[in-house]
């Protein structure tokens, strides 16, 4: 969070000092070439800003580098009064300051993927920054050459040419829409989708989604997924065949609930949801994007939900230990489909320990909070050299949010140069950096592996049904209250914050596992006792039920049930 704070500011710091210094250059010293080579500097410094902050005003900086711009366009052709060039600066100015508005109005439009439908104008329009920041670079460049004024007439207009098209499509949308919806709203009529999967989350999120787009696909009935935030669209639409859909306001939302819509499934307790919760005829189901015992996996909110399915009975149990008071009708155990393709591993009494074992070491992120922060990444170094020390091999995979928090980045950039270097030195194939994290799926690691370190994360419940030993450490500090906080460490070997007792854990872990058998116990406990062979049909079967053909919709929510969160609150992912 705190990596991303410092290229924001950065980049801002840099777009207007630029800005600043190219128009004080052209305007109060004869140096002009360094004036509009100063111009162009600060146009790339306004687009990578853009990149960095999308939400970006950056309409002071490029008024005064158009200015500047202009100015020594003039200079450069020293020509005297030239009414080409005169047209030219009223169209790029009035160009500066349309982008702006016309972007807003179509980053307010519905869009689309996966659906047969031309919507050329919110994407155009959210170029349209960045094209006058292009046209400008053009015009400073063509002013750098001395080119006649009517080349950069010419480009100002090719630009100008597709801003009015944009604006004129916009008011039409805006003042004259079409019967019985836009485009998006009819071909939604069209496909007639039975239930959505509802998405909002901070940037770098859309691990939640995907995760679960396939076990939805398999449930054998029409379905969309609407999203909040348009970074998502992409890759979404590029994981699934169903319609994606980012509906940035509330209109759109309304446009895109088309009457065929039966269920809502959730995965997080994004602020937004209460934006589609408010849809009565809707079942609205809450899937999680993993089981984990921290303290967000048993969040009050779950309580606006009409169905909240869960991995097993622990889960249930987590919120009552929480003093979360949510009705028990509201629970479905469904298991976690994800884990189905994970291998099952039953060691018979008393095998022998594995004299080079393959560890996977997943460490969290720093949460959100100070209390829901269970990152190791601090120790790490300390356990990567006890494990090295015992031959192992390490799969490391950091969460997604690790590199948000500089520290944290620091930490993991220590432990990939420690396993690189042991690589090279003894041969050992450890796993790291993006092999780990792209390359191969967190089934794929769990498969690879003998053991597992984790902090408390949804990784360990998913790990759990191998049957494969884990330990978990004690970031909190909890020391004996620990297992009590996180009964799931129970089945597992505890590592303390100051990596004490890391020597008696490793051999726990890798030599005598005496908690084999209490793993089979929470196994049923956390991730359900269904049968390995028909797993994720748990799951596949509760969805369907709530789309057959005598379906109703739920009745009135009780008034006991946890108010709606601030929709302008922060996002907070679930595990």
């Amino acid at each position: 969070m705190r990596g991303d704070l410092v290229r924001k500011l950065i980049a801002r710091c840099l777009t207007t000092g630029l800005a600043l210094l190219a128009f004080a250059v052209v305007a109060l010293t004869g140096a002009t070439w360094w004036g509009l080579a100063l111009a162009v500097a600060a146009l790339a410094a306004a687009a990578w800003e853009r990149r960095v902050r999308p939400a970006a005003d950056v309409l002071t900086e490029t008024t005064l580098v158009a200015a500047a711009v202009l100015v020594g366009y003039a200079r450069r052709l020293d020509a005297g009064f030239d009414p080409v060039l005169a047209v030219t600066a009223l169209a790029l100015l009035g160009l500066v300051l349309l982008a702006g508005p016309l972007r807003e109005a179509g980053m307010l439009e519905i869009r689309a993927a996966n659906l047969p439908v031309r919507q050329w104008t919110p994407l155009v329009a959210a170029q349209l920054g960045n094209a006058v920041l292009g046209l400008l670079a053009v015009v400073a460049l063509a002013a750098l050459a001395a080119l006649p004024a009517w080349v950069a007439l010419l480009a100002t207009l090719v630009v100008g040419a597709g801003a009015g098209a944009v604006g004129l499509d916009l008011a039409r949308r805006r003042f004259r829409p079409g019967a019985g919806g836009g485009p998006v709203g009819r071909a939604l009529r069209r496909d007639q989708p039975e239930f959505l999967l509802y998405f909002s989350a901070p940037p770098g999120s859309e691990y939640q989604v995907t995760m679960w787009l396939p076990y939805l696909e398999r449930i054998g009935r029409p379905f969309l997924v609407v999203l909040r935030e348009p970074e998502f669209l992409a890759p979404v639409a590029a994981a699934t065949r169903a319609p994606v859909v980012f509906c940035p306001t509330l209109k759109a939302l309304d446009e895109a609930l088309v009457p065929s819509l039966k269920v809502a499934f959730y995965v997080n307790h994004g602020a937004k949801n209460s934006h589609c919760v408010r849809f009565n005829q809707l079942t609205h189901i809450q899937l999680h994007h993993g089981d984990s015992d921290k303290a967000p996996s048993a969040n009050p909110v779950s309580g606006i939900f009409d169905r909240i399915f869960v991995a097993g009975p622990a889960a249930i149990e987590r919120y009552a230990r929480a003093g979360v008071d949510i009705p028990a009708e509201k629970f479905e155990v469904v298991g976690r489909p994800q884990v189905e393709a994970i291998q099952v591993r039953r060691e018979p009494a008393g095998a022998a320990p594995n004299p080079n074992p393959t560890v996977l070491y997943t460490p969290t992120w720093t949460g959100h909070h100070a209390d829901a922060n269970y990152c190791s990444l601090p120790v790490g170094e300390t356990l990567l050299r006890a494990l090295l020390a015992r031959g192992a091999t390490v799969i490391l995979r950091a969460h997604p949010y690790t590199t948000q928090n500089p520290a944290s980045a620091r930490h993991l950039a220590r432990l990939t140069e420690l396993l690189a270097a042991d690589r090279v030195r003894t041969g050992r194939q450890h796993v790291y950096g993006a092999a780990a994290s792209r390359e191969l799926t967190l089934t794929e690691c769990v498969n690879r592996s003998d053991a597992l370190v984790s902090d408390v994360s949804g990784v360990i419940s998913d790990y759990l049904y191998s049957g494969k030993p884990y330990a978990v450490t004690d970031m909190v500090g909890e020391g004996d209250r620990f297992v009590e906080r996180f009964p799931l460490a129970g089945s597992g070997y505890v590592l303390r914050r100051d990596m004490t007792n890391v020597d008696e854990v490793l051999t726990r872990l890798l030599e005598t596992d005496p908690a084999a058998s209490a793993r089979w116990a929470t196994r049923a406990r956390y991730l359900g006792d269904f049968p390995a062979e028909t797993y994720a049909e748990v799951f596949l079967a509760a969805a369907r039920r709530h789309l057959e053909p005598g379906w109703a919709p739920p009745g009135p929510r009780s008034s006991a049930v946890v108010p709606l969160p601030d929709a302008n609150a922060p996002l907070t992912p679930t595990t």
